[in-house]
């Protein structure tokens, strides 16, 4: 008898563990995934108190419909702003990011992109060095 209940009990455990992998796979065959065109940005130098901003664009290369839910950045100095509304297949949306450039030196900051994606999340890159904003002398 305890034969014939472990012999169940491996049965129903194998058929639960199949059932699950069929739905997860199902459900990756209709999901988004997110492809950058470019991962990475350098903006080279950079004036100090100039603008520097840049625009990754994206495109969703999945079968569903995706949907950025959040982007953080490694440091208050770099603002992202991104498509809010869910980009269809095959449709492209932007992650556009606003690095500060009010201190002088090198930077290296990362986006972190969360979304419904089967590849989430994604990490974007900007880098750069900020040259200090020199006066020229007035002429007596």
């Amino acid at each position: 008898m305890k034969r014939f209940l472990t012999i169940i009990s491996v049965a129903l455990l194998a058929t639960l563990m199949s059932c699950s992998q069929s739905k997860e796979s199902k459900d990756k065959k209709k999901a988004a995934e997110i492809s950058f065109v470019e991962a990475e940005h350098d903006f080279g130098n950079i004036e100090q108190a100039s603008e520097a901003t840049y625009t990754f664009v994206f495109k969703n290369t999945g079968k569903g419909d995706l949907l950025i839910s959040n982007v953080q950045t490694s440091c208050g100095c770099t603002i992202p702003d991104w498509t809010r509304e869910p980009v269809e297949k095959k449709r492209s949306g932007a992650v556009k990011v606003h690095y500060n450039t009010s201190v002088a030196g090198s930077f290296h900051k990362t986006i972190t992109v969360y979304s419904n994606a089967i590849n989430s999340p994604v990490t974007l890159k900007i880098k750069g060095t900020v040259v200090p904003k020199y006066n020229k002398p007035q002429k007596k």
